[in-house]
């Protein structure tokens, strides 16, 4: 009786399993490749501390020349911005808070995506896309649970590019995995 128990429970065990990959493999597969026009929203909260970007977010601002063409995120660390452009040239931009450790300058493609985790410093952070790992660091984008801007701590290496949450569920939608990522100064 023990042996068709087990076999019983082998066999819940896998039906299991298959159902939750099949769920995970759905929901990502109906996951919108491109942001839709988003309802006016609260406005982003604006990076504070030493360093902190000095543009009205709400100011529409170019895609930079030299970024590439097509669908891409473009990351202008010097601007402290992002891009999001879409396949005919339509962009949805806004204002980050860069990492302590920078990507290279180039052209990146999304490697790794999580919903929700504790970033290298230590705060509730979602939505992370990582593109790239300069040093050794992991370098993506997220937004901190609290929708804060705060400057990072120029004395740890970290590769949160952070955004606000509206901006980071905007983010999400648009660079899946394989999604080209385009660094400028």
């Amino acid at each position: 009786m023990a042996r068709s128990s087990s076999g019983i429970v082998a066999g819940l065990t896998a039906a299991a399993i298959a159902v939750i990959g099949f769920l995970g493999y759905q929901a990502s597969a109906t996951a919108p490749a491109h942001p839709q026009k988003a309802a006016p929203q609260t406005p982003a909260p604006v990076p504070s501390g030493p360093g902190a970007a000095k543009v009205d977010p709400a100011t529409p601002v170019a895609v930079p020349a030299g970024s590439g063409t097509g669908t891409r995120v473009v990351y202008s660390v010097g601007q402290k911005r992002v891009w999001l452009v879409g396949p005919s040239g339509e962009s949805k931009s806004f204002v980050v808070m860069p990492s302590t450790v920078h990507p290279s300058p180039g052209s990146y493609t999304v490697g790794s995506r999580t919903g929700t985790v504790t970033g290298s410093d230590g705060v509730p952070i979602e939505h992370v896309v990582r593109f790239a790992s300069p040093q050794g660091i992991a370098v993506g984008f997220s937004a901190r649970v609290d929708n804060t801007l705060p400057a990072p701590d120029p004395g740890k290496k970290t590769g949160g590019v952070r955004m606000s949450r509206a901006d980071g569920d905007a983010m999400w939608a648009f660079a899946t995995i394989g999604s080209k990522v385009v660094v400028v100064s």
